[in-house]
This record gives structure tokens, sequence and C-alpha cells, in this order.
């Protein structure tokens, strides 16, 4: 039977990533807000606005790194027995991890056959 303290430490953390991710999507509609003129400006030719696709993309290579990391380190500690770690949370993690990591291989899958397709057009 799953005790209570770890279902509600699941709602926890789940409760406290809604939070996050609600205030980052604050921050980023106040920045919008307070600089609309930067997107109105034209755009010097040969200089590309906002972050690059290689910026982007090694971000969220970053970030499955990073989750992937966390992930093995909950495991670790769960199997050597640490009290403050618990199956839930190291289960979840690793879904996390393994959801990250299969988006970013479809990611990866789409842009090497958008590169393929540019490469066969005819010229």
């Amino acid at each position: 039977m799953v005790d209570r303290a770890d279902v509600s430490s699941v709602l926890a953390d789940i409760r406290s990533m809604r939070s996050q991710m609600q205030q980052q999507n604050q921050i980023r509609d106040q920045v919008r807000v307070e600089r609309p003129q930067e997107s109105q400006r034209p755009q010097e030719p040969g200089k590309a606005q906002g972050s690059s696709f290689g910026d982007t993309l090694s971000g969220a290579i970053n970030s499955v790194n990073n989750l992937q990391q966390t992930s093995a380190s909950l495991a670790n500690a769960y199997e050597r027995g640490d009290e403050g770690v618990d199956i839930t949370r190291v289960m979840v993690a690793a879904q996390k991890s393994e959801v990250a990591f299969q988006s970013m291989v479809q990611v990866r899958n789409r842009v090497v056959q958008a590169y393929e397709d540019i490469m066969n057009m005819p010229v």
C-alpha cells in the first residue's frame, strides 16, 4: 500500500512545478509588454533576431542532460537506502527524463529529415 506521505510529496512536487511554470510565463509576458518596440525594429541584414536555433537546441540538450543526471542520482540514492529518497520520486524523475529524452530524439529525427529534404531539392 502506498503511504499518504509519498502521494502528498509527489502532489507537492507537481504543484511546485506548476507554480514555477506560471511564474516563468508571467515573467515572459511582462518582458514582452515592457519591450514591444524591439520586435517592431527593422532587422539588420544578416543578423538573426532573438536566440539562434543552435542556442535553443543546446539549451534543450542541456535540460535533458540535467534531467537524466537528476534521475540517476536519485536512483543511486534510493539504492544506497537514503531515507530522504522514496520510490515515487525516483520513478517520477525517471519518467521525466525518459519523456524528455524521447522528445529530444524525435526533434533530432525531424531535423535530420528536414535537412535531407532540403539537400534533395533541385537547385
